[in-house]
Formats: C-alpha cells, sequence, structure tokens
C-alpha cells in the first residue's frame, strides 16, 4: 500500500483513466446509437424517462438535468423526468403491489414513443427489473446502461432496446464511467441538432 497520500490520488487518477479507455471502444457504437435513437424520439415530441437506484440515481438525473437544460450549449430543453424509487403507499404484504416503485409513475406518465433510461452498476435490484417490465408493457424502448452482474436486466432487453455494458467490476469505477457516458450522450444528441460547438 502506498503511504503517500499524493502518489496515491495520481494512482486513482491513473486507474479511472485505464477503465474508460478499457471500454471506450466497446462503448463508442451503442452510444452513438443510443444518441441518434433519443434524437429521433425527440424530434417526434416524445419524453425520456430515467431511473437508477443508490449512486446510479445520480447518473439518472445527471442525464435529466443535461436533457432539461443543455448541456454543452443554451437550447431549449428536451423532456426528461428522474422517476425516484418511492414505495407506493398501500399493503406492505401485496408484494405484487410492491414489486417496483417505478410501476405507477411509469405507467401514469409514459406515453408512445416515450423512452426509459436505467442505469445500474451491477446485480440490478427488483425495482429496476420492474421498471423495465412497465416499460414494456407500455411498447417503450429501453436504453440501459449496465454493468457485470446484470444478466437479470439484460435478459429482458429485446431487439428494439439498446444496451451500453461496462464489463468491468469495480463499481465505482462502473459510477465514473456511466456520468461520462451521459456526458458523451448529451454532447452527441446536441452536436446532431444544432451542429458541433467549437
Amino acid at each position: 500500500m502506498n503511504s503517500d497520500p499524493e502518489q496515491q490520488v495520481i494512482e486513482l487518477f491513473h486507474r479511472s483513466i485505464e477503465a474508460k479507455m478499457t471500454v471506450g471502444e466497446e462503448l463508442a457504437g451503442p452510444l452513438t446509437v443510443a444518441a441518434q435513437r433519443l434524437v429521433a424520439h425527440f424530434l417526434q415530441g416524445n419524453k425520456v424517462l430515467t431511473c437508477g437506484e443508490g449512486l446510479s440515481n445520480a447518473a439518472a438525473a445527471t442525464l435529466t438535468r443535461c436533457l432539461t437544460h443543455g448541456y454543452i450549449m443554451e437550447r431549449p430543453g428536451f423532456p426528461a423526468l428522474t422517476l425516484l424509487g418511492e414505495a407506493a403507499p398501500g399493503d406492505l404484504n401485496d408484494l405484487a403491489a410492491t414489486a417496483s416503485p417505478y410501476q405507477q409513475p411509469i405507467t401514469a406518465l409514459a406515453m408512445d414513443g416515450d423512452v426509459l433510461v436505467v442505469f445500474s452498476a451491477g446485480h440490478a435490484s427488483v425495482n429496476l427489473l420492474g421498471a423495465i417490465a412497465a416499460a414494456k408493457s407500455r411498447a417503450l424502448p429501453v436504453i440501459a446502461f449496465t454493468a457485470n452482474g446484470d444478466q437479470a436486466l439484460s435478459h429482458l432487453l429485446d431487439d428494439n432496446d439498446i444496451e451500453l455494458h461496462v464489463a468491468i467490476d469495480d463499481q465505482y469505477r462502473i459510477q465514473e464511467i456511466h456520468q461520462l457516458c451521459v456526458f458523451c450522450l448529451c454532447e452527441l444528441i446536441e452536436n446532431h441538432l444544432f451542429g458541433e460547438q467549437t
């Protein structure tokens, strides 16, 4: 273990850079496709619903913030909303009613042509699986940011969905990469719709 705190910080930066370099080429294609998909839905007047649990909620909220407020340019906001995983009121012994706190908001808010974007840093909870099931019941396409251990989530996706899989095991590096993916996605969307900014 390194006893020099400054050197430890430098090593942490290097580990972060190495993790991003490891998965960057694999994510470039799916990120491009995801940006094109979102552009098409925004041009049709549709909205994006986002969700993630634990630290992954920060990535979901960041995506919503960048879409609604603009990323690298001042522009009209795109319609996006982050869903919170709050338990719905009701009988807590009714597992069907409490299986996913995202089910009711998705059912209430989703319209034809909307998109669900989910974030999981591995081993997605039953809540996120329920969110995808609710999206499927409304015929919403899903863009899923996943990691190792998310096989159950991946199995719910089909040819209409896009998966951006980060094939590393460090959940904190995964969070960093998901946040970087959010920024890449927003920049690609803005470039497509408004042209590249210098």
